[in-house]
């Protein structure tokens, strides 16, 4: 049922987001047209990523949906970097963060906890990620705002830079861990021989290829129309960020850890939320970091007070609750609270 909605939002969607853009339609209302068209187009990414996943093993699909979702973020922050928009972008990725760990982690618990009084999944990869997250979150996005109280604004940009490259590097090093050097070591990849992939590799690749091509045309209107809707509602450029922006861009997130969360695989659930938000933390920042000194303006790695404190409070909830392995829809319940608190408090500064 839910795919044959989002393929009409799709249908619908991509001739009124270019006919909108064509003809100028007030852009309050193609806002609203962008964001579902994005939405629908994403649940195909996940849908891709899914049949994909199934063949690949659970820390394999896993990465895979992460990518192509975060491709969507990635796209619509170049365009936002593009139009000067840095704000917006540090803000929708403080997001991503807030928005993987908590609502998206919160959701796929608390719904899989409804159906199954218990869910476990690998405590050797969720202590790997807990290591992980806290060096991202808290050692390389903490170090620039502290050192930046004191540094020029070109020696922010350098050490920017400089951490940029390692997270890059470390990152790519921890896929090594992960997927190569130590593959199967600390847990078995099972594979369930009796599930068949939705659509066919070939056909899997295409659609993920044409929504991608389809996501950076619409995300490229939809960054030019945050100025009138932050206007026009009385939100800030944080909230836009944080929430909206987040949210849209995760889409694809969303729907994948919730439906596997839903069907038992909390492997490939968990692996999803926590595994995008290293991905942003550690990959898609530092690469807009790095980005961002081809444009007009620089983008030094510099986050505000409440985002920072807003991220290392989701990092060490989330770490708490996963360290063992072993969740309930409670746990879920927990995560989404600490989300929707966090939501308000950006919807009022």
């Amino acid at each position: 049922m839910m795919n044959k909605i989002f393929c009409a939002m799709t249908i619908v969607g991509i001739p009124l987001s270019i006919a909108g853009s064509v003809l100028h339609w007030p852009q309050v209302m193609m806002f609203g047209i962008y964001c579902l068209t994005i939405i629908a187009l994403a649940s195909f990414m996940g849908r891709a990523t899914e049949s994909l996943a199934i063949v690949s093993g659970p820390r394999i699909g896993g990465l895979l949906n992460a990518t192509f979702g975060n491709a969507v973020e990635l796209i619509i922050s170049i365009f936002a970097l593009r139009a000067g928009l840095t704000e917006v972008v540090l803000a929708s990725l403080t997001g991503s963060v807030l928005g993987n760990l908590l609502l998206v982690g919160g959701l796929s618990l608390f719904v899989g906890g409804i159906k199954y009084k218990r869910q476990q999944f690998s405590v050797y990869d969720a202590r790997h990620n807990s290591g992980l997250l806290i060096f991202a979150i808290v050692v390389a996005f903490v170090i620039p705002e502290v050192f930046a109280m004191t540094m020029t604004e070109a020696e922010t940009v350098t050490l920017s830079i400089g951490i940029s490259i390692i997270l890059i590097v470390l990152y790519l090093a921890a896929l090594l861990f992960k997927l190569v050097t130590h593959r199967g070591v600390y847990t078995s990849e099972e594979v369930e021989e009796h599930e068949k992939p939705e659509w066919s590799k070939q056909k899997a690749i295409l659609v993920l290829a044409l929504a991608t091509i389809a996501v950076a045309y619409v995300s490229e209107n939809l960054v030019h129309t945050f100025e009138t809707v932050a206007s026009s509602f009385g939100w800030s450029e944080l909230f836009i960020g944080i929430i909206i922006v987040a949210i849209v861009g995760n889409a694809a997130e969303h729907a994948s850890a919730i439906m596997m969360a839903y069907k038992n695989k909390m492997d490939i659930a968990i692996e999803i939320a926590v595994g995008s938000t290293l991905q942003i933390a550690m990959f898609v920042a530092p690469l807009l970091v790095l980005l961002s000194s081809i444009f007009y303006q620089h983008m030094p790695l510099v986050f505000s007070w409440p985002e920072l404190i807003a991220m290392i409070t989701a990092v060490f909830l989330t770490n708490s609750i996963m360290e063992d392995g072993d969740t309930n829809w409670f746990e879920g319940g927990m995560l989404l609270a600490a989300y929707f608190i966090m939501a308000i408090g950006f919807y009022l500064l």
